[in-house]
């Protein structure tokens, strides 16, 4: 009888929302000027180009990779859907200058906390675009990829821009 009252709930969802990642306007992935984005050859998702240089978490999850330069961070949701969040175009060969992350690999993250900054000036400077694609990378392992918000202004954390749901294992 008391198991119900104190057991935790332990349902995964099937459904997450993911909010704005940062603030700006948001970009649909086909028209990032870069292949790799916008023919989808990583997986779906959307873009939006910054107002400042901060990322925020978009999903509550556990960071499964923060690249060596500091560009792009993955997160992996409780129920499986797995997230790269890739701060410009070509940034890479910044080899991490100008890059700060908040968050180290293992770390669990809840909406809003902030993952990185960045000197967007210095990437406007030095990389192809400010640019940043959000990419489920994971596309074969959904059911469902929606983008409720295509167009205009977001700001961080606030705005749901992608709703992703599983396949039934």
């Amino acid at each position: 009888m008391f198991k119900k009252f104190f057991s935790k709930n332990t349902t995964i969802p099937k459904t997450i929302e993911l909010k704005a990642y940062a603030s700006g306007t948001i970009v649909k992935l086909e028209d990032v000027p870069d292949p790799v984005f916008s023919e989808k050859m990583m997986g779906d998702g959307i873009a939006i180009e910054p107002i400042e240089g901060k990322i925020v978490s978009p999903v509550d999850g556990e960071i499964i990779q923060v690249f060596p330069t500091k560009h792009a961070i993955g997160i992996k949701t409780n129920n499986g859907v797995e997230i790269l969040i890739h701060i410009g175009l070509e940034t890479v060969a910044m080899n991490g200058e100008g890059f700060n992350a908040h968050v180290s690999q293992g770390e669990k993250v809840k909406v809003g906390d902030v993952l990185a900054t960045f000197d967007l000036e210095l990437v406007k400077e030095k990389a192809k675009s400010t640019i940043i694609p959000i990419i489920i990378t994971n596309t074969d392992k959904m059911e469902k990829i929606e983008k409720p918000i295509l167009s205009g202004k977001v700001q961080a954390a606030d705005q749901v821009i992608l709703t992703a749901s599983v396949l039934n294992s």
